[in-house]
């Protein structure tokens, strides 16, 4: 997903014009939305002190447009959450059941093939990086609620705009900027 895309989606979220927009970042009124619409069609490309600007008038983490530290866990988290949006139900996580005693070297994940899964079995990945493992864990806790309709499609897009500021821990601690409607 492009910069543009990315602005376009989180402005209608917001329920934004490209003019309201444009004025929030400082263009003036003649032409704040021909700004803004050149940089949703991808025509220009806003400077990294646009995008902060456009990010704070969004409301969202600027790393939502570009990395601060390429190829960290938040850019890595990133990445598949922007995927997730573009190409809703892509990413499926579950969680992995222990078996007690010795696992055979090469380990195999069983799934129910009556599902929607597709023709070719998946293939799965394990993190052994704290980090991520941590952002995953709640990242799958997003999605169950997600599914079981405890919180809605929008609360969980919210989750990952402001992300990780709005991680609470799986539910151990108040995130730092709250993203549930109901709260």
């Amino acid at each position: 997903m492009t910069v543009g895309d990315k602005i376009k989606k989180i402005r209608t979220f917001r329920g934004m014009t490209q003019k309201e927009l444009g004025l929030a970042v400082g263009f003036e009124e003649k032409g704040a939305d021909n700004r803004i619409a050149q940089y949703e069609t991808n025509y220009r490309v806003p400077k990294r002190e646009l995008l902060d600007k456009i990010a704070e008038a969004l409301r969202v983490d600027r790393q939502n447009f570009y990395t601060i530290a390429p190829g960290s866990a938040e850019d890595f988290m990133r990445t598949f959450f922007w995927l997730d949006e573009d190409s809703p139900g892509a990413i499926r996580l579950f969680p992995l059941v222990r078996v007690p005693g010795k696992i055979k070297e090469e380990t195999v994940v069983q799934y129910n093939d009556s599902y929607d899964w597709p023709a070719q079995p998946p293939v799965g990945i394990y993190f052994n990086y704290g980090l991520v493992d941590e952002f995953m864990h709640e990242w799958l806790l997003r999605q169950q609620e997600l599914h079981a309709g405890e919180i809605t499609r929008d609360e969980y897009f919210e989750w990952k705009l402001n992300w990780p500021r709005t991680c609470d821990d799986c539910g151990k601690c108040e995130p730092s900027i709250p993203w549930r409607k109901n709260e």
